[in-house]
């Protein structure tokens, strides 16, 4: 749990509400938030235009219960209308809602919604319009714009190192741990080589078969869906967070959102830049659904913070307006994915390490390939196997 709120009800109405949350969401006052900032609540129908960030808001007030969530949807949050009650998690309301990204709802203490305001992606970050070659921005000031964004983020607890091109940035930029995990030998051998490369050690957690049987339970309870995907990359990310939590963080630095940004999946290779520029607009604005929620909830869980730097409100903004050209590019007959990090990453990085090709955590770590083993010795299929267990240890729990 993260944000939790319950009413005791009397004939359809609120008698008494009790609020709680747990790290790293905070309470001050009436207001319950996964947001470390300070909120205006003169504000309040507007939260989204005005906080510049991630976030998920409770506030409960004389006459109603405002709840709001930023426009990219990074932080969940659910409500009850029925039973007047909000979490940051599903499973636990009866009848849940989910609050949309860049929503603010006035709830009264009858389940009521009083009032309700969207705001669009459009409405907070400024799209141009240009084709191609049309940026006014050269490589060199978009560099150096990213590069001082990314200097300028407080990052704190340890980076969740990949060995790629977006965690190797970080990883570079900030004085923190690394860690890492992998089934993989072949990619825990690439992990301590870069590392040592940038002049770091890795902290490496290896897991195998018995790891992934033994947390699946708590992921799927987590994350709630038993996408074999969502699953397969939640796995790593979950055992990562939990060997940060094991050896004293409670914060890791992920590398979320540079693909989406920059240009960074295999599927955008084949666009012709219209299509890249739509594709990559539609990601980033789906980025909470498809990746932040399910990360965020794993953090909840364990009761750990994440930091994205890549996904700071300006970097946003910067990189929605880069042509296409300078995400995807093909130079000597070879087509280079997230150009500009790229280059940015070659006055910084090795060779080799700002070069490195993407490869999904999901396959990479060898986690889809111990899912696959566990489902085909229970005789079945991954998706059934992992609704069967989903099933089981909702049923226990």
């Amino acid at each position: 749990m993260s944000i939790y709120v319950i009413s005791e009800m009397e004939r359809g109405k609120v008698r008494r509400i009790y609020g709680s949350s747990r790290y790293p969401s905070i309470h001050k006052g009436n207001i319950f938030m996964d947001f470390s900032g300070d909120v205006n609540l003169s504000h309040a129908d507007s939260l989204p235009l005005i906080i510049r960030d991630f976030y998920s808001i409770v506030a409960i007030r004389p006459s109603h219960i405002l709840i709001s969530r930023d426009v990219l949807g990074g932080r969940p949050l659910y409500y009850d209308p029925e039973n007047v009650s909000i979490s940051s998690f599903r499973d636990v309301l009866e009848f849940p809602v989910e609050l949309n990204p860049g929503e603010v709802i006035k709830l009264d203490y009858n389940g009521d919604v009083l009032e309700r305001r969207v705001f669009s992606f459009e409405n907070v970050f400024e799209i141009h319009n240009h084709d191609g070659d049309g940026a006014n921005r050269d490589e060199d000031y978009l560099k150096e714009f990213i590069i001082k964004r990314l200097e300028s983020y407080k990052a704190r607890g340890c980076v969740a190192y990949s060995g790629g091109l977006d965690s190797s940035v970080l990883a570079k930029i900030y004085d923190l741990e690394l860690i890492s995990v992998t089934a993989n030998p072949k990619e825990q051998e690439w992990l301590e080589k870069s590392g040592k490369a940038i002049g770091k050690n890795v902290e490496i957690n290896k897991f195998g078969v018995e790891d992934v049987e033994e947390v699946l339970p708590d992921v799927l309870r987590a994350i709630e869906t038993t996408n074999p995907i969502q699953v397969s990359i939640a796995i790593p990310i979950f055992l990562l967070m939990r060997f940060a939590s094991e050896i004293g963080y409670r914060e890791v630095v992920f590398g979320q959102g540079a693909d989406e940004l920059f240009g960074g999946y295999m599927r955008y290779i084949s666009m012709d830049e219209s299509e890249l520029r739509s594709a990559l607009l539609q990601d980033i604005r789906n980025i909470g659904r498809d990746n932040l929620v399910r990360d965020n909830k794993i953090a909840y869980t364990l009761e750990m913070r994440i930091h994205t730097p890549y996904l700071q409100w300006d970097i946003i903004e910067m990189a929605i307006n880069i042509p296409a050209n300078l995400k995807i590019r093909k130079e000597n007959g070879e087509v280079i994915r997230k150009y500009i990090l790229r280059k940015l990453a070659l006055e910084i990085l090795p060779r080799d390490v700002a070069l490195r090709k993407k490869k999904a955590i999901q396959y990479s770590t060898k986690t889809m390939d111990i899912l696959r083993k566990i489902a085909r010795n229970r005789g079945m299929k991954v998706d059934e196997y992992l609704q069967e267990l989903r099933r089981s240890s909702k049923s226990s729990g």
